[in-house]
C-alpha cells in the first residue's frame, strides 16, 4: 500500500474594513453609480487611501453626473468609518477625484460598428483563469471558503453588536491539511481583528476563539490545531489610519485563494468591457458547470484575448487528471455551449447592471446571488457523457 500524499495549502481572506478593500469597494461603488443612471458606462476605476484621505483617479465615459465625494463617504459609512475614533471617519476624510475621459482609442475598440474589427472588442489583452472544484458544495476550495467565512463572522458580529469592540479592519487565513487531495483536518488558524483599546487582549481571542474560529471551523479543528489571534499582541490602530490601501491588491483573496492559477489583472472599478473581468467571470462559470456536470471533479479554464477583437485567442482546460471523458471532448462542449466575445458574455451574465459593490469584499466567487455562480449549463454538458 502506498502512503498518502499529504499538503497543506492555506488561503487568507480580508475584512471590508482593510485598506485594499475600501479601495474596491470605492471603485465598483462609483462603477455601480454610473451604471445605475447609463448601462453603457465605461469605467477604470483606481482607488488610493492613507490616514484621512481617499484619492480617486482613472477612466471614465458616462452620460451622467456621479457625485463622488457622496459615493465615497456612504461606502465608507456602510462598511463602518462613521466615528472619529474608528481614525478614518467618513463625514472629516479629505477626498480627491482625478477621473478623465476614457481614451477614444480604447473606445473604438470596445464599441460595436467601430475600430477595425466591428464587433464588440475585448477592452485589453490579457489571460483569464476560472476554477471549480467539487470538494465544498459552493465549488470552491476549502481553504478560502473558510477564510471567508471567518472574515465575514467577524464583519457580522462587530455590525449586531455581538462583539461591539471589534474595529472594521481585520484578516482571516486557514491552512487545511490534505490526505490524497481530500481535506481532512485544519493545521492552522489565524485571525487578526482590530479593537478598542480598552478592551484586554485575552478576552479579544477569548471571544475570538469561541465566536468566530469554533462555528465557523467546528470539527476540522483538533487538539494539535494551531491558533493565532492577534499574534503580534495588539491590533488597535487599523484601517488606512495605520496602513495604505489600494485598488487590486487582493487580487488571490477575490479568487481561489492561490489554489487556481490567476491571469494577473483585478476586478474591481472595471466595467465588463474589460475582460480581466468579464472573462475572468466567464471562465468560473463554464468550470463550474463542467464540474457541475459531472464531466470532472476539478477544472481550470484559461481564456486570452488581444485588444479589440472579440473572439478569444487561446482557450485552455485542464481537468488535472479528474475527468470523466478526455479533456478535448470537453472542450469541445465548451465550445459548443458557451459564447466567449464580450458582448456575448455581457448579456448571458447580466453585467451592465450595477451588481459589483456586493462582489469586492468576501469573493467573487462562491456566491450564489451573482450570475456566474449558476449551474443552468450542467444538464447540457452531462449530454456529453454519453456520446
Amino acid at each position: 500500500m502506498s502512503e498518502e500524499n499529504i499538503k497543506l495549502i492555506t488561503s487568507e481572506s480580508v475584512t471590508e474594513g482593510h485598506p485594499d478593500k475600501i479601495c474596491d469597494q470605492i471603485s465598483d461603488g462609483i462603477l455601480d453609480a454610473m451604471l445605475t443612471s447609463d448601462p453603457d458606462s465605461h469605467a477604470a476605476i483606481e482607488c488610493f487611501c492613507t490616514n484621512g484621505l481617499v484619492v480617486v483617479g482613472g477612466e471614465a465615459r458616462t452620460k451622467n453626473y456621479i457625485n463622488v465625494d457622496e459615493t465615497v463617504r456612504r461606502i465608507l459609512k456602510g462598511i463602518g468609518y462613521n466615528t472619529p475614533d474608528s481614525g478614518f471617519d467618513c463625514d472629516s476624510v479629505g477626498i480627491m477625484s482625478a477621473l478623465h475621459e476614457q481614451s477614444t482609442e480604447i473606445a473604438q475598440g470596445v464599441d460595436e460598428n467601430k475600430g477595425e474589427y466591428l464587433e464588440q472588442g475585448a477592452g485589453d489583452q490579457g489571460l483569464m483563469y476560472g476554477f471549480a472544484t467539487n470538494e465544498t458544495p459552493e465549488y470552491m476550495p476549502l481553504p478560502i471558503v473558510l477564510a471567508h467565512r471567518l472574515t465575514a463572522r467577524l464583519a457580522a458580529a462587530r455590525k449586531s453588536g455581538e462583539l461591539s469592540y471589534l474595529r472594521p479592519d481585520g484578516k482571516s487565513q486557514v491552512t487545511v491539511e490534505y490526505h490524497d487531495n481530500k481535506a481532512k483536518r485544519v493545521e492552522t488558524v489565524v485571525i487578526a481583528a482590530c479593537h478598542q483599546a480598552e478592551i484586554p487582549l485575552e478576552k479579544v481571542r477569548q471571544d475570538i476563539l469561541e465566536k468566530i474560529i469554533q462555528p465557523i471551523i467546528g470539527g476540522l479543528l483538533d487538539v494539535e490545531t494551531k491558533i493565532y489571534i492577534n499574534s503580534t499582541g495588539a491590533f488597535t490602530l487599523g484601517g488606512p489610519a495605520a496602513d495604505t490601501g489600494l485598488t487590486g491588491r487582493k487580487i488571490i483573496v477575490d479568487t481561489y485563494g492561490g489554489f487556481a492559477r490567476h491571469g494577473g489583472g483585478c476586478f474591481s472599478g472595471k466595467d465588463a468591457s474589460k475582460v480581466d473581468r468579464s472573462g475572468a467571470y466567464m471562465a468560473r462559470y463554464v468550470a463550474k458547470n463542467i464540474v457541475a456536470a459531472g464531466l470532472a471533479d476539478k477544472c481550470e479554464l484559461q481564456v486570452a484575448y488581444a485588444i479589440g477583437v472579440a473572439r478569444p485567442v487561446g482557450l485552455y482546460l485542464d481537468t488535472f487528471g479528474t475527468g470523466k471523458i478526455t479533456e478535448e471532448k470537453i472542450l469541445a462542449a465548451v465550445k459548443d455551449n458557451f459564447d466567449f466575445r464580450p458582448k456575448a458574455i455581457i448579456d448571458i451574465l447580466g453585467l451592465k447592471n450595477p451588481v459589483f459593490l456586493k462582489t469586492a469584499a468576501y469573493g467573487h466567487f462562491g456566491r450564489p446571488e451573482f450570475s456566474w455562480e449558476q449551474t443552468d449549463k450542467a444538464e447540457a454538458l452531462r449530454a456529453y457523457l454519453q456520446k
